[in-house]
């Protein structure tokens, strides 16, 4: 990586200057859940019901729900949720959530034996290197989620349920039903992880969230050849504006060109050089996991414990202390809510002492288009 790369990296968003809670364009609200990020989204930019996409890590519900309320005001509940896949990282909640709200779940057909109790995913794989998160993946939780008959499969015709203006586009590879969600109207594009704007097989790139775009996350990846294409199939849509399940939403110029030079040098730039899945996909249907390939060993691998048991604790600590401050400041957001979430259909740009990169300050802002 040279220096002119490093610098350029560095003068992009990041996590140090952006804030959780953050907007992303008319109507849409990315919340970052330690590493993971889940969206807010209204049927109408500045008022009506929204939808909740993805639902983060285990343990999350709470903040969600006091990000709603700071968006939408107390008692405030969406629609429905809907899933761009069902990996711990992004159904943790989901189902304490759908109950909490009493609303219905929908996600593509072929992920919902994973919502249902019926199958678990193919397993993470540790060999495919890049760092500490894929080593730590054989931690990662690994039973499959059952919301009985509360998970829907989302319509056959592309649209997205109380989301009018908005399509779903099955972008597998990730995971079988992976799928990510377009806006026409402003070219915004809800990513999940067919594509990631931080390197997510790092822990210092993750912690610091380092903005440029990178393929699905390696260590979960369980068809390559279908990842490539679904990249591909993104690519020519070229959004302007890419909110993705891992990493600050990207924009602009920056997007568009690392989105096209993925596409191009997938297997260069994605596909991991050794790995469980790389020379074989596992193979499922509408029933779940059909076969998987035998695992491989890395050599390196075991060199990475150590590193791995850091991360651990690092990641521990974390979620702890997320929990820890959001139980103290629960009775002064509460407050704060009631006097200022009307006004949230403008965000500050200011928030907690960092700068939103993507909060509009005029009026033009909101033109997707206008320059930042």
């Amino acid at each position: 990586m040279t220096n002119h790369h490093l610098d350029n990296l560095k003068s992009r968003p990041n996590r140090a200057t952006t804030p959780d809670l953050q907007y992303v364009a008319p109507g849409v609200w990315a919340l970052r859940n330690v590493f993971v990020n889940l969206f807010f989204v209204r049927q109408e930019p500045s008022s009506g019901p929204w939808v909740l996409v993805d639902a983060g890590l285990p343990g999350a519900a709470g903040k969600i729900r006091h990000a709603a309320e700071t968006l939408f005001g107390e008692a405030s509940r969406p629609e429905a949720i809907i899933m761009t896949h069902g990996h711990f990282d992004h159904a943790g909640a989901l189902k304490t959530l759908a109950e909490h709200w009493d609303v219905p779940v929908y996600a593509h057909r072929l992920e919902l034996p994973y919502l249902t109790g019926r199958s678990s995913y193919p397993p993470p794989d540790p060999t495919v290197g890049g760092g500490a998160m894929a080593v730590m993946s054989v931690l990662y939780p690994k039973a499959p989620y059952d919301l009985g008959n509360r998970v829907h499969e989302l319509p056959a015709d592309g649209s997205v349920p109380q989301l009018p203006g908005w399509r779903w586009l099955h972008t597998p590879g990730h995971t079988p039903g992976h799928v990510s969600f377009f806006r026409e109207s402003d070219r915004l594009l809800l990513v999940g992880d067919a594509f990631v704007t931080v390197e997510q097989e790092s822990a210092i790139a993750v912690w610091e969230q380092r903005q440029e775009v990178h393929g699905p996350p390696k260590y979960f990846t369980c068809d390559w050849q279908a990842a490539r294409s679904s990249v591909e199939m993104l690519a020519q849509l070229k959004p302007a504006i890419a909110a993705t399940g891992h990493g600050v939403a990207m924009r602009g110029d920056a997007l568009q060109q690392e989105l096209e030079q993925l596409a191009r040098e997938f297997d260069r730039l994605a596909v991991p050089a050794h790995g469980r899945y790389v020379s074989q996909p596992a193979r499922a249907d509408e029933s779940g996991v059909v076969s998987v390939p035998p695992p491989v060993l890395n050599p390196r691998t075991p060199l990475l414990v150590g590193a791995t048991a850091a991360v651990v604790g690092l990641a521990a600590y974390a979620i702890l202390a997320q929990r820890r401050n959001g139980s103290n400041k629960h009775l002064k957001r509460r407050k704060q809510n009631r006097m200022r979430h009307h006004h949230l259909d403008q965000p500050e740009a200011y928030v907690s002492g960092v700068i939103d990169p993507f909060a509009p300050t005029d009026e033009s802002d909101y033109n997707p288009y206008h320059p930042i």
